[in-house]
C-alpha cells in the first residue's frame, strides 16, 4: 500500500489542536478561582469539551482523513462519534481530578495518567470506525510509545492549565500542546499495519458513515468557527466580571 498525508489537512489539523488547547486553557482558567462547586463544574466541562473536542479529538479526525490511502475509506458514524465522546470525558475528568481541591503532584501525575489513556483510547476507537478492504493490527512498542506521549501531553497540560495565566504564556504552551497532541497521533498511525481483504467486512453502524472529500475542511471551518466563537463569549463575560469587579 502506497499512502501519503494531505499537506494542507496536516496544516489545519495542528492549527486546530492550537486552537484548541488555547480555547480550553482559557477555559481552565476559571477552575480554581470558581467561587463555589457548581461554577467549578461548569468551568471544568467548557475546558474539558475545548481540550476533548477542539484540540484533540478535532486533530485526530482532520488528520486521519489527511491521510490518502488510495482507495475510498469511509467511517463509522457512531463509533466516530463515541471516540470524541471519550476524548471529552477523559479530559473532564482529569481536569476535575487535578482541579479539586489543592493542586498536587499525585493528583496531576494521576489525572495525566488517566487523561492520556482516555485519548490513546480517542485514538484506537477512532481507528476502529475506519471502513475499508483492509485489516489493521499494531506494533506493540510503537503503540506504547503512543500511549506514553498522550499521558505525557495530558500531564503537560493539566500543569500549564492550572498554573499559566499571561497570554503570550498561554499560546506558547498552546503551541507546545498542539505539537504534543499531533506526536501522540502520528506516533499511533506510524503503530498501524494493514494487510488487504479486497472486501469489506466490516458493515456501517445504524448511524451510516461519514466520508467525502471535503469532509476534513468542513471540519476544520465548524471547529474553528466554535472555538473562536467560545473564545470571544469568554473573553466578553470575563470583562464584564471584571467591571462588575471595580
Amino acid at each position: 500500500m502506497v499512502a501519503e498525508y494531505n499537506p494542507l489537512l496536516v496544516v489545519l489539523s495542528f492549527v486546530v489542536s492550537v486552537l484548541g488547547s488555547f480555547t480550553a486553557l482559557q477555559m481552565a482558567v476559571a477552575i480554581p478561582s470558581a467561587r463555589d462547586m457548581e461554577e467549578k463544574r461548569g468551568a471544568i466541562i467548557r475546558a474539558g469539551i475545548a481540550m476533548g473536542g477542539g484540540a484533540i479529538w478535532s486533530m485526530h479526525f482532520i488528520a486521519m482523513l489527511a491521510y490518502d490511502m488510495g482507495m475510498s475509506v469511509t467511517y463509522d458514524t457512531f463509533l466516530t462519534a463515541l471516540s470524541a465522546l471519550i476524548a471529552m470525558l477523559a479530559c473532564s475528568i482529569g481536569l476535575a481530578i487535578a482541579g479539586i481541591g489543592l493542586f498536587t503532584l499525585e493528583k496531576l501525575v494521576s489525572a495525566g495518567v488517566f487523561m492520556g489513556c482516555g485519548v490513546a483510547g480517542m485514538h484506537y476507537m477512532g481507528m476502529a470506525a475506519m471502513i475499508m478492504p483492509m485489516d489493521v493490527s499494531y506494533d506493540l512498542n510503537i503503540l506504547i510509545v503512543s500511549i506514553i506521549i498522550g499521558v505525557i501531553a495530558s500531564c503537560a497540560a493539566l500543569w500549564i492549565a492550572f498554573h499559566m495565566r499571561g497570554k503570550w504564556q498561554m499560546f506558547g504552551s498552546s503551541v507546545i500542546m498542539g505539537v504534543a497532541v499531533c506526536g501522540m497521533h502520528y506516533t499511533g498511525m506510524a503503530a498501524a499495519k494493514y494487510s488487504h481483504t479486497n472486501v469489506v467486512v466490516k458493515e456501517a453502524g445504524f448511524l451510516g458513515v461519514l466520508g467525502g472529500e471535503y469532509l476534513g475542511i468542513s471540519i476544520f471551518m465548524v471547529m474553528a468557527s466554535l472555538l473562536l466563537l467560545t473564545l470571544a463569549i469568554s473573553s466578553h463575560r470575563r470583562r464584564q466580571r471584571e467591571e462588575l469587579a471595580i
